[in-house]
């Protein structure tokens, strides 16, 4: 509803900046006070196509296309210096109103002439550039790095993502006062990258599929206060949804389902879940060498690909046990094969027993005594489904009802409160996700921090573009075997490189020899 009025006041405000130079361009005053369709007339005016609408009122975009058209619309009544469009942007249109009320100020039209002195060709394939790019990493495919291991090995430190944004539905910005193709800070600079107000309500445009069990999905982090990762100052921000930080993770479980982790496998709707080929697990491991065996990184490394830190177990004094090592992430097949080596004494997974509270575990509470080996049972909250609201369950929905579907909360003695008005019920306004990384004692995910709502997802992963192993120097440094290699799908990765390495061959034999009958 905001919004709703936010757009009537800018039009009513366009009206009253611009009706005059409309009447000056021959057209009539009440024009300039329709919606959409004074931005029709404004186009003609300008000498503009009608579809530049779109990008007229897109959000992020809008904000380039309100640059451009000041200087052409300033342009066409004769004030065609490039400071008159400074004045106009710094005064949020103002001086365009003050010139448009002057009585000397006439409608002139379109000099391209004019405009090509004035802006080089540069400007405007930069221009034409930065929209079409930000058109794209707004609305269709952003790319996306993997800067941490929660996905060993199913996703590597150093993998390029292309992440497609229509595959779930194209999530419309909901901070349209911010700079294009950046996320929630400047860089090098570290300065914030938007205004929070206004916000646009949540909208998505249709989804060509529903996010479905086990999809690699990119989403907004729920509880990101952080001013960007790995800040020290503990400085905390209230972020806009759209700003919050972009974490991938698995889709372990859905809206309606029934989540369950016993003794670190998850069990969705009473069955143990099944896993892609693709999905490549770690947990922890304690592994004990045979005396003078010795396991060093570079080792771990190049035999097993082991990335992840790993050390000797110490004692209660903190002194090393011999031959005694504690691995933070190891694969089923690398656990196995180390078991069946003649140097080493045991493997043991670390699994923490059930019924140990781990306080870092959502909900937070120690009536629910779960950690990340153990949790549950827990069902994914539906949109439209209604769950009883006791003092009891409260921690499992707090955050939902008060931090994602903005409503008041309060508890007095044993009487709950939302909105003022004694619940003892609530119902669910979207759907939720519950999302885990592969390396599963390596990984902040939704057992730490909960649900993840629908408005916070991003898009889905499809395509690793590039593989940069930061172990590796020279050609060895790119992954060759991960480049144009899908993400989601059945069967082991699959590198299409060189298929797109020989289509780009056969279109420039193609072109080569059809310049060359040209010329003949």
């Amino acid at each position: 509803m905001l919004y709703i009025y936010i757009l009537i006041i800018a039009q009513l405000l366009n009206g009253l900046f611009l009706w005059k130079g409309y009447q000056k361009a021959g057209y009539a005053a009440w024009q300039a006070f329709v919606p959409f369709y004074n931005t029709v007339i404004f186009l003609k005016i300008i000498g503009r196509p009608w579809w530049w609408l779109f990008l007229l009122y897109m959000p992020v975009i809008g904000n380039i296309m309100y640059v451009v058209m000041t200087y052409e619309w300033l342009h066409v009544f004769g004030y065609r210096k490039k400071r008159y469009t400074l004045y106009s942007v710094l005064t949020l249109g103002l001086y365009t109103a003050y010139v448009m009320y002057l009585p000397k100020t006439e409608y002139l039209g379109k000099d391209n002439e004019v405009i090509k002195k004035n802006v080089s060709p540069w400007v405007n394939a930069v221009l034409f550039a930065v929209v079409a790019a930000s058109v794209i990493h707004s609305y269709f495919i952003q790319p996306y790095m993997i800067p941490t291991s929660s996905l060993e090995k199913t996703l590597l430190v150093g993998d390029f993502l292309f992440v497609s944004k229509f595959h779930y539905g194209v999530r419309i910005p909901m901070t349209p006062l911010s700079l294009p193709m950046v996320h929630d800070s400047i860089p090098l600079v570290g300065t914030r990258s938007y205004i929070k107000v206004p916000q646009l309500p949540y909208f998505r445009l249709p989804a060509l599929q529903k996010i479905e069990r086990n999809d690699i999905t990119v989403f907004n982090w729920p509880t990101d206060t952080v001013r960007f990762f790995r800040d020290k100052s503990k400085i905390h921000i209230d972020k806009p949804i759209d700003k919050k930080s972009n974490y991938v993770k698995r889709t372990v479980a859905v809206a309606g389902d029934v989540l369950e982790i016993k003794n670190g496998d998850v069990w969705i709707n009473g069955a143990k879940e099944v896993y892609p080929v693709r999905a490549k697990l770690q947990t922890s491991y304690y592994v004990v060498t045979k005396p003078h065996i010795v396991l060093t990184p570079q080792l771990m490394y190049q035999q097993f690909g082991v990335t992840d830190p790993f050390g000797q177990l110490e004692d209660a004094t903190g002194k090393p046990i011999e031959n005694t090592y504690m691995f933070s992430s190891l694969t089923q097949e690398v656990a196995q094969y180390l078991k069946n080596n003649p140097n080493i004494e045991s493997v043991i997974p670390q699994i923490n027993k059930a019924g140990v509270y781990n306080p870092l575990v959502f909900p937070h509470s120690p009536q629910y005594a779960w950690n990340e080996d153990n949790y549950g049972p827990i069902t994914i909250p539906a949109k439209g489904t209604k769950v009883p609201l006791t003092i009891e369950n409260l921690p499992l929905y707090k955050r939902i009802i008060k931090d994602y579907e903005h409503n008041t909360l309060e508890v007095k003695g044993n009487d709950i409160f939302i909105n003022g008005n004694k619940a003892t019920e609530y119902t669910f306004a979207q759907n939720y996700y519950w999302m885990m990384g592969d390396n599963r004692h390596n990984s902040e995910d939704s057992r730490f921090w909960g649900f993840v709502p629908e408005d916070h997802i991003v898009g889905k992963p499809v395509l690793i573009w590039m593989s940069l192993d930061k172990h590796q120097s020279g050609f060895k440094k790119i992954r060759w075997e991960r480049l144009i290699t899908t993400i989601n799908g059945d069967g082991e990765p699959k590198s299409y490189l060189y298929y797109v390495l020989g289509a780009l061959a056969l279109w420039f034999l193609y072109s080569t020899f059809k310049k060359k009958k040209v010329k003949e």
